[in-house]
Formats: C-alpha cells, structure tokens, sequence
C-alpha cells in the first residue's frame, strides 16, 4: 500500500487531520507511534470505541500504539480516590485489549512518568507560555462544568500536551472533545523544542438520551461490556425520532460501527409491514430520512448488530485473561 492509500484510509471517518502533509512525512518513517489517552474513570463505552477502531486501522498499516491509562488526568478531573482510579484503569485495560487490540500494544499509566524531573520541568515551562484563559478554554469539553474551578483544571492540558513528548508520539489521536488541548500541544511544544505531533481527531456520538456526547457519567451510553438484555433495553429507550438524521445516536451507531464493517445491514419486518430490506449507508439515510423507516426495526437491527459486535469484549471480560 502507497502513502496516497494509506492517507485515504486513515481519512475515513475522521473528522480532520492537522495536518496532512506532515502525516505524508511521517508515513515515511519507521516505528511510528500514535497514542491517545484515557481517563480511566468509569464505564468504556461506544465512544470510546470509535477511537479504539482508528488505533486499529493504524496498528494495521505499521504503527506502534500507546494507550496512555491517565490517572492523573482522571485524579485531577475530579473522577475519584488514586485508589479507585487504579482498579478503573485495570478494568479499562481489559475493555481495550476486548476490542481487539493487537498484543503488542503498550499501556502505560501516567503516574508512571508523570513525576520525572524532565517530565516537571516541562510542564513548568509550558506554564509559563500558557496564559490561564487560554488553558481553561481548552478544558471546555473535557472537564465537568463548575462554577468555582480548581488549579488542576488549567495543569490538566500542560500535562496532556507534555505527555505527547515524553511518550514519543508521532500522531496523537482522539474525539473532538480533545481539539483544543491538542492545538495547544501543537503550538506550544515547538516552543519548548519539542516535536509536535500530527492529530487526529474523530466524531463523537450522541448519547442515547439525545445529548450531544455519549458519557458514562451521565448514563447514556452502551458499555463496550453490557450484556445482550442490556442492550436490548439501552437501544429500545434510546432517542431516535422517525425521520430525523442529525443528531440521531442509532443511526451515528450505523455509520461508525455497522458499515465500517460490512457494506449493508439488513433490517428485519414481518411482510405486513413491508418484509426484510438489506440498505447500504446511502439507502439507509434516505429511507430513513423520506420517513419511511419506523424507529423501532432500525433499533432491532442495530440491537441485532451490536450483541454480536460486542460479543468478543463480553468473553474477554468473563475470561481468566
């Protein structure tokens, strides 16, 4: 496979890359790394494996992959004792490794590096180069909203943009929650002579609920480990209004999970109703969109999908691995 393919595969479904030309010079190269990071602060859900499956198609053209188990970051965040963060992080390990990742990914928690003098000394420069507005901003999708904001609030991104040097990482990956930490890792790490890298930067999905972000904290996601009747019931509850394609979690499901793995999907119905219909993406949005489609067989087939997706992370988790 040629540079020009490789770039064209690692184009879909992202949302941008920052930028390409450097990714074409960096495809050049040997051993490359691309890492993204992970609070380990609570259920690995489908958001989560949106990211999960890029890595995937990167290890799959050549590239070495960190997974960088941010406890930290989660600590810092607000999202529990060090001691409960650390059983997260296990947890989390093992969702990741459910999902399919090769055996030679590298999982590193941050508390493992992040209290090295060179590692200190950076953030410390970088402190000096961010001013507090521009760092706070950058913690707008990341961070809980509160009113009276702690100091972690405004470490947080000088750490995660240091992170990206001491691991080494050629490309830096993650939702677009994580854009504006990124700019500031790829302006202000040359200011400290360090290497920036390319990002990447993919979808997010809605909740189930209809919220513009899948959360664990907020109850509106299916866990990459939810067993078939919770599935079931999760997709059935779920906000899905007949006709309507943006903002629409099942069909977000459809395009990020189902048709990256297979041309069509095929949706179920007595005959009275129309009978069996086998749509690729295109047709699914159309029918869908016309009104022709009722909610509920679109959620029987993505319920029908997402049981047997899933099922290698439920026997991974069950296993003694």
């Amino acid at each position: 496979m040629n540079i020009e393919e490789k770039i064209e595969l690692i184009q879909e479904g992202t949302l941008e890359i920052i930028d390409i030309d450097e990714l074409k010079e960096k495809l050049n190269k040997e051993n490359l790394i691309a890492y993204t990071g992970y609070e380990p602060s609570g259920k690995i859900h489908l958001g989560h494996a949106v990211t999960i499956m890029k890595l995937k198609q990167l290890q799959n053209l050549g590239f070495k992959i960190k997974i960088l188990l941010a406890d930290y970051h989660a600590f810092l965040n607000g999202k529990g004792t060090v001691e409960e963060i650390a059983e997260t992080a296990k947890y989390n390990k093992k969702c990741f490794q459910g999902l399919g990742l090769a055996e030679d990914t590298e999982y590193i928690l941050g508390s493992s590096f992040q209290t090295g003098s060179d590692y200190t000394n950076d953030v410390y420069q970088l402190a000096t180069l961010t001013t507090l507005k521009r760092a706070k901003r950058s913690m707008d999708q990341v961070s809980r909203h509160d009113d009276n904001p702690k100091v972690a609030s405004v470490v947080y991104p000088l750490m995660q943009t240091v992170d990206m040097s001491a691991l080494e990482v050629d490309v830096a990956l993650g939702g677009m929650e994580q854009r504006k930490i990124q700019m500031l890792a790829r302006e202000n790490l040359p200011r400290i002579g360090k290497e920036s890298p390319v990002c990447i930067h993919t979808p997010l999905i809605h909740g189930l609920d209809g919220d513009e972000k899948m959360s664990s904290s907020k109850g509106n996601y299916i866990a990459v480990d939810d067993d078939e009747k919770t599935i079931k019931e999760k997709i059935r509850k779920s906000y899905c209004p007949q006709g309507e394609l943006e903002g629409n979690p099942i069909l977000e499901i459809a395009d990020y999970f189902v048709f990256t793995q297979q041309d069509t999907l095929v949706i179920e119905r007595p005959e009275k109703f129309g009978g069996n219909l086998e749509l690729t993406k295109d047709e699914l949005y159309e029918i869908y969109g016309e009104g022709n489609l009722h909610p509920m067989d679109l959620k029987n087939a993505i319920t029908k999908f997402l049981i047997e997706f899933l099922k290698p992370v439920r026997d991974f988790m069950n296993s003694d691995q």
